[in-house]
């Protein structure tokens, strides 16, 4: 016996008549004897207990209804919503309630075995021999038949199911369709026990074979793989739930209504020969007397179990307690659950353990409670002390009738158990099960704690907002983080129990190594208590999971020196481990990337440690980040100025366009300022050689000529006045100082292929202008160098000082220097300096256009001590003469020029000349040609006749034309007065006119 469910107790003794039927009305009890009378007992007269119930004391005979029946009644049954008593006996009568008159017999159930009232619908079945009838109540006093069934054997047990009726015949039960009387059968019964079919208050039925119960639905189709065993075959069974109380020869046993369906209660009497269900307890009928099964209150039964250690009973029953004792009701399966779950915990079965502290819904920290190793923040939470609350239950446990003595509630097990061995108990708590066991907890616990923190930090925020808008924030109040990270305010019960479960739940990921799982804690919405997690972290040395929880509570400058550290490390370190290796330079760098646009300076201040072992990858943090350039290039120039220079070329790659001109400038003078130290170092050592081009001269040559946006002028002043040649024409080139820059290339260079490929760029550049055309112009200007270098020796070097290049007293050197430049080329003339080259000027703001000189007049020559690079000249002409004007270029050059030396240059040019003037001799021909054609066709047209006669009349008006003055259409037909047409025309403007209007 696991505890008591019911009390019994004898009602009536020593009865003169063998009982054979028994059944309760209110407080009374009917005794159907086998002599044929109806006995009706009732409490004592002095007895002030409820009518409407059997009262647990000793009953007294109340009447004696004799010949109730002429044979012994069999069965007997109250219809309480009807006020009937059903009595079964040699047939089925029904007496009205409480006076017992005779209300209807039902003549043919005449030696009836077995019969079935469905209370809902006021329908009664029966069965006799072979045959099953069904009747219904009229609501009156008499009974209708519906309708009789034929079955195959004599039936035993009948209930029903629904509209259908259930049979328990001698060897199989069937399912009768009362629609269309169709059997279906179910399964064979048993060989020995009678069949025995007992209805559930679900419909559902149980059907006996042998000492097992079987469940089925109201179609007999099985429901579950369980069954539901008795010590031995039952000959009646009712149910009142929780239990089913089954009649066995010697004995009433009552079993839990639930799988396993455990033996509850045994209670042993002799020669039972009915068990009845009553309103409020079960009557079991012996031969003389009447037992009654009081059941124990509910809550006395939860106390027993939990006493006893039934956990499982004891829960199932506290889902009985009534509805209105719901606050009751959850506060002890709270208790059941939690004493369950430390029985089950210090039993080794953790993770059932942990399911009922969670059913429990107890504090956390009652749970964390059981395990010291975990370190736990500091909290102004104080918990609860766990409460095994029995003592409510007093008001319905009666002692003396459940049979609890004070030794058994004093006996009751105790689960905090306290091992001598505190070492060996702390060594099981914190075993991997155990720790597995509370991760599983702590995972589903986390959800709404997380959820009620963050949003109590939303409302804090919202309120914190409110109360500023007004005036009215209070300046002496904390400030609460939104994200309830870090510091944990004070009065913010959900952030604190977030904080000890997020704290806990690491500390068990990581004991139980699951580092995986604590860094993808750590990444989302998490509370850990940043002190205790980072002590744990750095000494269990889990980096990553460290640097996670930095990352989230926004200790960037924290994770950043934690990462530059570990870098450094690794590299030191030769022998390097596993954990050391996945920590590069480009940890830091990818660390960074998500800051760029809230925390630029920080980015600038942390990415000066990789700069040097990974530039390319920091400069495109830089580039990919969105930082601004110009924070970046200053941040460059400050901490790293060899880095400045790789930046700007990678964004000028990127986007030129994006650069401003201050960072092209910046761009372009760090080239020059490294070309000018390689300069200063070459000079030094007397190795500077200006036809040399090292790397550092090719890029900057290629970003002066490539480059749009800086600023030419700063960069000349920086020029050496004796080299750099190449560099200084580009800039020249730039500022559209074009014959300067010529001059250079012509006479310090000596280089003319790159001043004719100067000349070409120059010339290309203005062709495709949107607004410009092709100019020859850029070549006559080389030419006058080529034909007057004293010329434009003097000029180059007034111009060099007006550009403040070179201060004035370098001006006689310069154009020394230029005048002493050796000429390349064989043949030299004396030539005659050009009549007023000095009104030439080159306007620092001048356009592209202005390679334009002036020599589109003609210009004597005059006799001068300058070479003429006649070759040159030569060479110019004979290779870009479809560039050039040839009659200005014949005025310029010398008289004493031979044609035969001219012949490269005006041969091809003479040619296409001639055959630009055939061509355009041809299309005048053809367009003449064109002329004649359209005038012959206008002849044609202009011939066209109209014959108007007297019945000519008008398309528009309908009237002849008459001699009135008309007009024809094109095709030549249609005819119209004049003035019709006139009219037509002007409604047509006036139409066109009103529709624009309109739109």
């Amino acid at each position: 016996m696991v505890h008591n469910a019911y009390d019994s107790f004898q009602l009536l003794k020593d009865c003169p008549a063998r009982i054979d039927a028994v059944e309760s009305y209110g407080s009374k009890l009917f005794a159907g004897c086998y002599d044929g009378s109806l006995r009706i007992y009732s409490p004592p007269e002095s007895s002030a207990s409820d009518p409407s119930e059997l009262h647990q004391e000793t009953y007294v005979l109340e009447t004696t209804v004799s010949g109730f029946s002429k044979k012994p009644i069999v069965a007997m049954e109250v219809l309480a919503s009807r006020e009937l008593l059903l009595s079964l006996s040699e047939s089925i009568a029904f007496h009205r309630l409480p006076n017992l008159e005779t209300v209807a017999v039902i003549t043919k159930a005449k030696g009836a075995n077995a019969y079935s009232w469905d209370d809902r619908r006021g329908y009664l079945c029966f069965s006799r021999q072979k045959r099953v009838c069904v009747y219904k109540h009229d609501g009156g006093g008499g009974f209708v038949e519906v309708r009789d069934y034929g079955v195959p054997d004599t039936v035993k047990s009948i209930s029903w199911t629904g509209e259908n009726i259930c049979l328990g015949i001698k060897k199989e039960y069937v399912i009768l369709n009362t629609a269309n009387g169709t059997l279906s059968e179910v399964f064979p019964s048993g060989r020995v026990a009678p069949p025995l079919v007992t209805s559930l208050p679900s419909g559902e039925l149980i059907l006996g074979k042998e000492n097992i119960g079987v469940f089925v639905d109201q179609n007999g189709k099985l429901l579950q793989t369980e069954r539901l065993c008795w010590s031995e075959a039952p000959t009646a069974i009712v149910i009142q739930n929780p239990y089913a109380i089954a009649l066995l020869p010697r004995r009433v046993e009552i079993r839990l209504l639930r799988s396993p369906y455990p033996l509850i209660q045994t209670i042993v009497l002799q020669n039972i020969r009915r068990l009845v269900k009553s309103n409020n307890a079960v009557i079991v009928g012996l031969d003389n007397s009447v037992h009654v099964l009081f059941p124990v209150s509910i809550g006395a039964q939860i106390v027993q179990l939990t006493a006893s250690g039934n956990f499982e009973e004891a829960l199932a029953l506290c889902k009985l307690l009534p509805s209105e004792e719901s606050s009751l009701r959850a506060a002890k399966e709270s208790s059941i659950h939690t004493r369950f779950a430390h029985y089950l915990f210090e039993n080794g079965s953790y993770e059932e353990a942990m399911e009922h502290f969670l059913a429990s819904q107890v504090d956390i920290t009652h749970v964390l409670s059981m395990y010291p190793s975990i370190i736990l923040p500091q909290t102004t939470i104080i918990p609860q002390p766990e409460k095994m609350d029995i003592s409510g239950d007093e008001a319905y446990l009666s002692r003396g009738s459940s049979g609890i003595s004070d030794d058994m509630e004093s006996s009751s097990p105790r689960y905090f158990l306290e091992s001598e061995d505190n070492e060996a108990l702390e060594s099981k708590k914190m075993s991997h099960n155990t720790l597995m066991a509370l991760i599983k907890y702590l995972q589903k616990r986390r959800p709404a704690i997380i959820e009620k923190a963050t949003s109590e930090g939303t409302e804090e925020v919202i309120s914190d907002a409110v109360g500023k808008t007004y005036g009215a924030y209070d300046s002496s109040k904390s400030k609460k983080s939104s994200k309830g990270r870090g510091t944990i305010p004070l009065n913010s019960g959900a952030r604190e129990m977030a904080a000890i479960l997020d704290t806990a739940l690491l500390q068990a990921l990581l004991h139980t190594g699951q580092s995986g799982a604590a860094i993808e804690l750590l990444k989302g919405v998490n509370y850990c208590d940043v002190k205790i997690c980072e002590e744990i972290l750095m000494k269990s040395k889990s980096y990553p999971a460290l640097l996670e929880l930095f990352k989230s509570n926004l200790m960037h400058h924290e994770a950043l020196k934690l990462l530059n550290q570990l870098s450094e490390e690794s590299k030191s370190n030769q022998s390097q481990t596993e954990a050391t290796q996945i920590f590069s330079p480009e940890l830091i760098i990818e660390y960074l990337k998500p800051l760029c646009r809230t925390d630029p300076m920080l980015v600038l201040e942390y990415s000066m440690l990789v700069l040097d072992s990974c530039p390319t990858q920091t400069i495109d943090l830089f580039l990919s980040g969105n930082i601004s350039a110009d924070l970046v290039n200053s941040y460059l120039k400050q901490h790293a100025p060899s880095m400045q220079g790789r930046y700007l070329e990678l964004m000028m790659a990127m986007n030129e366009t994006a650069v401003s001109g201050n960072l092209q400038n910046e761009m372009v003078q760090i080239y020059l300022s490294e070309v000018l130290d390689l300069y200063a170092a070459k000079s030094a050592q007397q190795q500077w050689d200006e036809k040399d081009h090292p790397p550092e001269r090719k890029k900057l040559l290629s970003a002066l000529e490539s480059i749009s946006g800086y600023s030419p002028q700063p960069l000349l002043k920086r020029l050496p006045r004796d080299a750099l040649y190449e560099e200084r024409a580009v800039i020249l080139g730039k500022m559209n100082q074009h014959e300067l820059a010529l001059s250079i290339y012509v006479h310090k260079l000596h280089a003319p292929d790159l001043a004719l490929a100067y000349c070409d760029r120059i010339y290309e550049s203005v062709t495709y202008l949107p607004s410009g055309k092709p100019s020859s112009n850029i070549y006559l200007t080389v030419l006058q160098i080529y034909l007057n270098p004293k010329k434009s020796a003097k000029d180059f070097a007034k111009r060099i000082v007006a550009l403040g290049s070179f201060e004035s007293s370098d001006t006689t050197k310069m154009m020394d220097s230029v005048l002493s430049s050796k000429v390349k080329g064989g043949r030299s003339k004396k030539i005659v300096a050009i009549e007023g080259a000095e009104d030439t000027r080159f306007g620092l703001s001048s356009s592209t256009d202005s390679g334009r000189s002036d020599v589109d007049a003609e210009e004597p020559m005059e006799e001068g001590d300058s070479t003429v690079m006649i070759s040159e000249v030569l060479d110019l002409l004979s290779q870009r003469w479809e560039r050039i004007n040839g009659a200005q270029a014949l005025k310029l050059l010398p008289r004493e020029t031979k044609l035969q030396n001219l012949l490269p240059f005006l041969a091809p040019l003479l040619r296409n000349s001639s055959e630009a003037h055939r061509n355009y001799s041809v299309i005048k021909s053809l367009r003449q040609s064109e002329n004649l054609q359209v005038k012959e066709e206008l002849y044609k047209h202009r011939k066209g006749v109209a014959q108007v006669t007297s019945d000519s009349m008008c398309s528009l008006c309908n009237k002849k034309i008459g001699t009135s003055v008309f007009a024809v259409y094109p095709n030549g037909k249609t005819l119209v007065h004049f003035v019709c047409f006139r009219d037509s025309q002007g409604m047509k403007a006036v139409s066109k006119t009103s529709h624009g209007r309109r739109r």
